[in-house]
């Protein structure tokens, strides 16, 4: 009976740490105001809200695209689907030499605040995170396939 307990407590733990969709109208104002400013021309928006922050999905230029902005409405990161062929070459001998015979699904570059880039990679249903030289950083479940479990 405990156990079932424990399971069931982490299991409203791990649900809560997952992206909420929201509407647009529950996204706070500053959000939008800066989201609108930067992609003026931006439609069909999917809103999520991750944590204390938000995240907005679109697409532009025929490419796929996130931003994720905190209440205030500043940004924190963007992040662009990339071709394959636009990953550091580190990171491709990384997925070879680590994920045999798997190949990359999908793959983006994540760029913070500050300007620096980061890499990731979705292999085996994994996001692999890599530095701007393609040095590997760490792994994580890829949390769409996750929400798609549920």
């Amino acid at each position: 009976m405990r156990r079932l307990a424990l399971m069931m407590v982490a299991a409203m733990i791990t649900s809560l740490t997952f992206a909420q969709k929201l509407q647009e109208k529950d996204v706070p104002t500053p959000v939008k105001t800066t989201f609108k400013k930067q992609y003026p021309n931006t439609k069909d928006v999917k809103w999520e809200k991750e944590g204390k922050n938000f995240e907005a999905e679109f697409e532009l230029n025929k490419t796929e695209q996130s931003v994720l902005l905190n209440a205030q409405g500043n940004i924190l990161e963007t992040e662009v689907e990339i071709e394959l062929n636009q990953l550091p070459s580190a990171v491709l001998d990384y997925i070879k030499a680590n994920y045999k015979g798997q190949s990359v699904k999908e793959a983006a570059k994540i760029t913070d605040a500050n300007g620096k880039d980061t890499f990731e990679a979705e292999v085996m249903k994994m996001d692999v995170l890599f530095d701007e030289s393609g040095k590997f950083l760490k792994e994580k479940k890829d949390e769409i396939d996750e929400k798609e479990e549920d």
